[in-house]
């Protein structure tokens, strides 16, 4: 099969073209055929050796994707060869024609979704719904606010926001940024990039709920200042440290919260998949692409995954 692989850490640049064998798989795990792998910046933390992870090699990038199960092991039960799925955290990588997943992270691809589409959910939606209803607890008539929203997790996480009822306001860095979240029905953006930005906001009158936070270094002391009463702020994004006053949060009772997808259990990850598909087949939620690669452009990709003024997802088409 064909796979982009890295036989040590190092820059996209590195990666390559190979042909190798299809993997193999254990009793019970299940063997998908690879139709599109999302690109997702903990693909390029694996790949260079970054921000505390690490791999084995040589290595075939890629966590997220979506394709038909074509071969299943001997325990694995309550999926069907030929059944379209999407996973995230497989275990042989997505950047390839074939890859090996556990049962705990694959799950039926709604069929209103592509295989382009179904490649963004493992990450960028759970990722959302975590970050809001796991760990900000947020609720129905909630002002929120989503703090640099026009990636891949901002996105999903404006969809979710809307669906439950709450206020969504939304930040972007770029015209096209803020018209895409127009697009998506957020009536009150700001630009992140102009200063005193939360200002209208830093008072407890004025302040969220719940800020989803994509850039904790650069933004979270401000944020402080921009919650309500019992608001809370949930870092899903951080590149740095940040010096913040505690004051600010025990003026209103509030709380910081972290957000890291590996820290779910399967049980709970089965949950959230199983609330999010009603939702892709009615159309409420809708993966947003802005750009797909071929598999032999995934160096580009993963160049592309860390620049600023993202819109929307990035995805590697396989199949």
């Amino acid at each position: 099969m064909k796979a982009m692989q890295m036989k040590d850490y190092g820059p996209a640049s590195a990666l390559t073209l190979t042909e190798t064998s299809k993997p193999n798989f254990n009793a019970d795990q299940i063997l998908v055929q690879v139709g599109a792998a999302g690109v997702n910046p903990v693909d390029t933390y694996l790949r260079s050796g970054t921000n505390n992870y690490s791999t084995t090699f040589p290595h075939t990038p890629g966590l997220d994707g979506a394709g038909t199960i074509v071969e299943l092991g001997d325990q694995v039960t309550g999926f069907e060869v030929g059944q379209r799925v999407y996973f995230s955290r497989n275990l042989t990588g997505s950047s390839a024609e074939f890859a090996v997943c556990a049962t705990t992270h694959t799950y039926p691809l709604a069929d209103a979704l592509s295989f382009e589409e179904g490649a963004c959910l493992g990450i960028p939606y759970t990722t959302a719904h975590r970050a809001l209803f796991g760990r900000a607890n947020a609720k129905t008539g909630n002002k929120v606010l989503v703090h640099g929203a026009t990636g891949a997790v901002g996105i999903a996480t404006i969809q979710l926001a809307l669906s439950a009822g709450m206020d969504v306001v939304a930040s972007a860095g770029t015209q096209a940024g803020a018209d895409l979240l127009r697009e998506q029905g957020v009536e009150t953006v700001i630009m992140h990039n102009e200063d005193d930005h939360l200002a209208p906001f830093q008072s407890l009158e004025n302040g969220f709920d719940v800020i989803i936070e994509m850039l904790a270094n650069h933004n979270l002391d401000q944020d402080l200042k921009a919650l309500a009463f019992g608001g809370c702020v949930a870092v899903i994004g951080n590149r740095g440290t940040v010096e913040i006053n505690p004051r600010d949060l025990m003026a209103r009772d509030a709380s910081i919260v972290g957000v890291a997808l590996a820290n779910i259990k399967p049980n709970e990850l089965a949950l959230i998949a199983k609330s999010l598909r009603p939702l892709f087949e009615k159309g409420v939620l809708k993966p947003v692409i802005r750009h797909c690669y071929d598999l032999t452009e995934l160096a580009q990709a993963h160049e592309d995954v860390l620049k600023s003024g993202a819109l929307g997802n990035l995805v590697v088409r396989v199949g």
